[in-house]
């Protein structure tokens, strides 16, 4: 695992949308990640081919805040720890700059993301998603505490 290069964009792009099931997401993953966020934004590979990434920042407004912005993980591999490998390198650079608290959000159709978040040790904010990215935009909210130390 490492940081997040300008590089790894393209290649991000190339399978995101396959990673999806064929849902159009490459636009909701802008350039801006790698280039402004990379000490926040990590990717994951095996023998040279890209098995995950996260792409996540500490808030502007409130310095306390982390939210992760997208994580995939290849297909192939769910199931098998990378997007807690992911997740964890994530809670570790969110604690060094002094963040006690991480927020998401999901599709409430994508079941797998919010059972993942929920045993994460997520917890999914009650009511306001309806709408949360516009018309018809629904997402679940969560927020997870960060403790101290791993």
């Amino acid at each position: 695992m490492r940081h997040a290069e300008p590089s790894d964009h393209p290649r991000v792009l190339a399978v995101i949308d396959e990673w999806w099931g064929g849902r159009s997401m490459a636009a909701m993953l802008p350039r801006l990640f790698f280039l402004h966020f990379r000490p926040t934004s990590f990717v994951l590979e095996q023998d040279g081919r890209l098995v995950g990434f996260l792409c996540g920042f500490v808030s502007q407004t409130d310095p306390t805040q982390a939210y992760v912005h997208f994580v995939g993980v290849d297909p192939g591999l769910r199931g098998h720890g990378v997007g807690r490998l992911l997740y964890a390198r994530f809670f570790s650079a969110a604690r060094e700059r002094g963040c006690t608290t991480v927020h998401a959000v999901t599709s409430p159709v994508n079941r797998g993301s919010v059972a993942f978040h929920k045993a994460m040790g997520f917890t999914a904010d009650e009511g306001g998603g309806e709408g949360y990215d516009g018309p018809g935009e629904d997402r679940v909210r969560f927020t997870r505490q960060l403790p101290l130390t791993d």
